[in-house]
């Protein structure tokens, strides 16, 4: 018996953005009868948007939380093994990038499954793409330290790197903490260090920016609180 592929479908970024996923990539999500993602309420929500044909009563998704454990994930992809097809899905963006996808990816490879990925909306890249800086040479950190001197201590470590380097910076924050984070920002950089913020990316309300700090401490910061945003220094 031949296995099944693994597919790889990206989600869209923000509310109202089922457009910023190709057409191509629908036909064969409206031909998925099962999934694998963080959140089955999430999965479900972008299915529906998506116009599936499919009976949402006939869709199963399996969940990959916090507590799901390597066993579990050996059975979501039995049914791989044994010859069906089925999609893996992100919260928002690509699978597997910043992810928890990431290890159903790596099993499927162990096992020998075909990892079909698709394309979609990236933060990561688009906010790269809009930022001006480096795209030749480039990190993502994910998420830096809450605590105040330790989020100092990080992001003047980034900043060495950017110039060490020549490698822009990236990273993300909690979006209830965005604005605190900018004001660390602005209070710890070196006033020729570019700083990029873009916020609501794909949305009607996206704001991408990039200053060099000294401009940045001389305007008044839009509200971030609450908006998904990512940040680069270069």
């Amino acid at each position: 018996m031949s296995k099944g592929k693994l597919y790889l479908f990206p989600t869209p970024l923000a509310e109202n953005a089922i457009h910023t996923i190709p057409q191509y990539v629908l036909e064969q999500l409206h031909q998925t009868d099962t999934f694998i993602a963080e959140r089955a309420k999430t999965a479900r929500r972008f299915l529906k948007a998506s116009g599936t044909p499919i009976r949402m009563s006939a869709i199963e998704v399996m969940e990959l939380g916090k507590y799901t454990t390597p066993q579990e994930w050996q059975q979501y992809l039995r049914a791989v093994e044994e010859g069906k097809n089925i999609g893996l899905l992100s919260e928002a963006g690509c699978p597997g990038v910043a992810d928890p996808g990431a290890e159903i990816v790596k099993l499927a490879h162990e096992k020998g499954i075909e990892v079909v990925p698709f394309v979609g909306p990236s933060s990561i890249l688009l906010a790269l793409m809009a930022s001006g800086m480096n795209g030749q040479q480039f990190c993502f950190n994910g998420y830096l330290p809450p605590k105040k001197g330790a989020l100092t201590q990080a992001l003047k470590s980034l900043e060495q790197k950017a110039k060490r380097f020549q490698q822009t910076q990236i990273f993300i924050e909690t979006p209830y903490r965005n604005q605190s984070l900018v004001e660390t920002a602005v209070q710890t950089l070196s006033p020729n260090t570019l700083f990029c913020i873009a916020c609501d990316i794909t949305a009607p309300k996206e704001w991408i920016q990039t200053k060099r700090i000294d401009q940045w401490a001389k305007i008044e910061i839009p509200n971030l609180h609450k908006r998904p945003a990512i940040f680069l220094i270069g």
